[in-house]
């Protein structure tokens, strides 16, 4: 198995994360990223989207972050991660595509815009992180509610974790939300869990 991988991505941190988490032994491959590999022939071939991260394993090549925790978590990690339930399925998928829109576009992105610039607009992505952010603390303010979506960590944690945890650096601060900084320390709690810059335990 092999990883196409930004250090500094919280969309390959949390692929790596999930991979510790499995305790799955993998080849990690860094990507030049400001030399634009990811926009060679070579790897265009993996993903013509040339985004990272990837995941090669055997024969199956995937893109996307969330798609590759739904796969690891279907072929390695059982029920707990990903249930089969369809109700269960769908409360975990919720969660996935906000990680991947109103995550993405607000914390993520202020995160991206004053670290790296790349033309996005700071301001906005910030304004676009409070509603989201507020959403979550509500939710996780519930005693009921440990996790987002079951009473046990799943890949929808996984997925929303990174650039939640790293909002800080896009100047969206965390001490509003202090059931969200609880999640976060019980996620950084669970076995195998890995860092990253500007993640630590």
């Amino acid at each position: 198995m092999k990883l196409y991988d930004l250090e500094l991505s919280g969309n390959c941190y949390k692929v790596r994360l999930f991979l510790s988490l499995l305790n799955i032994d993998y080849e990690l491959v860094p990507v030049d990223f400001l030399g634009k590999e990811h926009k060679s022939p070579e790897f265009l071939q993996l993903n013509p989207l040339g985004q990272i991260p990837v995941l090669e394993d055997g024969d199956l090549v995937l893109r996307d972050s969330q798609a590759i925790l739904v796969y690891l978590a279907k072929k390695y990690g059982g029920e707990a991660w990903f249930p089969s339930d369809a109700a269960e399925m769908g409360i975990v998928t919720q969660w996935l595509l906000t990680a991947a829109n109103e995550i993405a576009r607000g914390p993520a992105d202020a995160r991206v815009g004053t670290k790296f610039g790349f033309g996005i607009d700071v301001n906005a992505a910030q304004k676009k992180a409070k509603p989201i952010l507020n959403l979550i603390e509500q939710h996780l303010s519930k005693s009921e509610n440990q996790w987002l979506a079951l009473n046990r960590p799943t890949i929808a944690d996984i997925s929303c974790f990174p650039y939640i945890a790293l909002a800080p650096e896009g100047g969206v601060m965390l001490e509003p939300y202090p059931a969200i900084i609880q999640w976060c320390d019980r996620i950084k709690k669970l076995p195998n869990f890995i860092e990253m810059p500007g993640i630590s335990k």
